[in-house]
């Protein structure tokens, strides 16, 4: 406010003495006029002054000025400097980030709001075949083809990653995470898995063949076995006994047996071939009825149908997954409790095989590990329920190869409920 009180008395202190030397030249208009031609031309040198410092030399020091146009060079001097300091500082930070992400294994790829490539580091070329001087401002779907991909892109849904093989070398795989951030782009993260792929794939046909060799085995010891139990008469009683228990412990490996094979199997077959519609009514029923049976009339089993629409998958394996939720219910709950089979559609769309009990519970402490595989909670009583560690297992792998998910909500004392959700997509 003072510079500009300043500049408004300089301006009438030169209006004045226009006016006084025009007067003694007998034209005191003509005078006014001429002092207000000087400040006018002051100004504009000034002005040029300003133009041609930020134009042509902004790093230089500012033109030398006094009142309020020096005032002004001054403040845009330390504005200059200050945004020099700062974009310096930003570009050491993006250098730093650049030169981290350039160390990392992992590719990374950012992609702008509409999915084309902005950068990416060395990792990403290497595993992904990016060429810096052809791809830059490519949609990342036309580079990554493979439909799946293409469908994990555009789902917009990048909480699980996604597994596939690379583009430029099939043997090698990749797992990808996509994460949003800023204004709607996107950061891609490819890692390489091959190793571990190779590990679990080594895990699985272990698995698979031990308990294929197992099957011949097992089914020889059974066979004698029940050889000898119809010689149970001519057998002393010890060994009568014994040879019951080793039957029971017989029917167990068998039972253990089938479910790994049957474990693996869902792990390698990407499934699919015998998916069809299923009414969820009569598949409920029969399952129910199968509990009935388990429990020999000591639980009370309950089938509630709250939607007439269809399932489209696999009965089999379906069937396979709901009796191990109704046997676990029946074996872990003690005589005299309710089992509920529910089948609804939620607020959501999906549709919800439900199994709910109201036994003893589990603890929550448990409930992130009880689809592990021969995961227990009490290993105790478990093994006397005869049970092989594997239904959850089981059962959650099928749900994985309907696009669905398993939900477990238990506490001590409450009872403990399975959710089964499927996406409103396999409704019919």
């Amino acid at each position: 406010m003072r510079l500009w009180s300043r500049e408004l008395w300089r301006l009438a202190w030169l209006a004045t003495l226009g006016v006084c030397l025009g007067w003694l030249a007998g034209a005191p208009g003509l005078g006014l006029a001429a002092g207000l031609a000087g400040c006018l031309v002051y100004h504009l040198r000034q002005l040029r002054a300003l133009f041609l410092w930020l134009t042509l030399r902004p790093s230089d020091e500012p033109p030398a000025a006094r009142g309020m146009w020096g005032e002004l060079f001054d403040r845009l001097y330390r504005y200059q400097k200050g945004q020099r300091l700062t974009q310096s500082r930003l570009r050491a930070m993006l250098g730093r980030i650049q030169e981290s992400s350039e160390a990392m294994r992992d590719s990374v790829v950012m992609l702008d709001r509409h999915g084309d490539l902005e950068w990416w580091n060395s990792a990403a070329s290497e595993m992904l075949g990016l060429v810096t001087a052809h791809d830059r401002g490519q949609h990342i779907t036309n580079l990554l083809r493979d439909p799946r991909f293409v469908s994990y892109f555009n789902a917009r849904a990048y909480a699980e990653p996604l597994t596939l093989s690379s583009p430029i070398d099939e043997r090698r795989i990749l797992q990808y995470q996509i994460t949003l951030y800023g204004d709607d782009e996107r950061l891609v993260m490819a890692r390489d898995i091959t190793r571990l792929h190779q590990l679990e794939q080594m895990r699985r046909d272990f698995v698979a063949n031990v308990s294929h060799e197992l099957r011949t085995p097992l089914t020889v010891l059974a066979g004698y076995l029940e050889t000898y139990e119809d010689m149970a008469e001519q057998l002393p009683p010890r060994l009568s006994k014994g040879i019951q228990r080793m039957q029971e412990q017989t029917l167990r490996m068998q039972n253990l047996v089938n479910d790994l094979l049957l474990l693996s199997r869902l792990e390698i077959d990407q499934g699919g071939d015998d998916h069809a519609e299923l009414e969820v009514a009569p598949l409920l029923m029969s399952i129910a009825e199968d509990a009935r049976a388990l429990s020999r009339r000591r639980h009370t089993l309950q089938v509630e149908i709250e939607s007439k629409k269809r399932l489209l998958g696999s009965e089999q394996e379906l069937r396979s997954a709901i009796s191990n939720l109704a046997f676990n219910a029946v074996r872990y709950t003690p005589e005299g409790s309710t089992i509920v089979l529910r089948w609804r559609i939620e607020a959501s769309g999906e549709g919800c095989i439900e199994v709910t009990d109201d036994g003893e519970g589990i603890d929550p402490i448990h409930i992130p590990r009880l689809t592990e595989r021969f995961y227990r909670v009490d290993k105790g009583r478990s093994a006397a329920t005869g049970g092989t560690g594997l239904g959850l297992a089981i059962a959650k792998h099928v749900l994985l190869r309907h696009q669905a998910q398993l939900t477990i909500t238990s506490s001590p004392g409450k009872g403990a409920s399975f959710y089964c959700r499927f996406p409103a997509g396999r409704l019919r």
